[in-house]
């Protein structure tokens, strides 16, 4: 992982109503925002086939964006059994997605808000708004795609920590 040359980010917010996503052009400590939006799926159908809804659109923007890397958020402890399991079904696929084809790298809640707002404690609210001043967006997107723009970032900012750590090293 080196951060002098440029890298394709996708990043996934998984939910089984909401997907957000996002593809971040990055170099170092910046980027720019390339696609970002939300797969919206109906309450009404089955599990199964938002499951399967998810995969083929996520397989579609895997093509048409080709990034190199997947940040993901990592699987958290929820009050309310079921779902923890559903929101778990939905992050699979999402991984599946990604066809085992590119490094899919995950992050807790607590770290994306941490690199993205400076305060792992952030509420939705201060990530959109400072995901929009970072990506210097027209306007605040919606909440899916924030968070999955968030991701994005903090992979990016990872990557960029670990190269000068490289570098330091040796």
């Amino acid at each position: 992982m080196t951060s002098s040359r440029p890298v394709r980010i996708l990043g996934i917010d998984p939910g089984s109503r909401a997907t957000g996503y996002a593809v971040l052009d990055g170099s170092g400590d910046s980027g720019v925002v390339v696609d970002l939006g939300v797969i919206r799926l109906a309450a009404k159908l089955p599990l199964t086939e938002r499951l399967s809804q998810i995969y083929d659109r996520l397989a579609e923007i895997i093509v048409e964006h080709d990034p190199e890397e997947v940040a993901i958020e990592e699987v958290f402890s929820a009050a309310n059994v079921r779902s923890a399991l559903v929101l778990g079904q939905a992050r699979g696929v999402a991984v599946v997605a990604a066809g085992g084809t590119r490094p899919v790298f995950e992050y807790s809640a607590r770290a994306v808000k941490k690199a993205v707002v400076g305060y792992g404690q952030a509420d939705k609210r201060q990530v959109a708004q400072m995901v929009t001043t970072l990506a210097k967006l027209p306007e605040v997107p919606a909440q899916d795609a924030a968070d999955a723009l968030a991701l994005a970032i903090c992979h990016l900012h990872s990557r960029a920590i670990t190269a000068r750590l490289r570098s330091v090293g040796g």
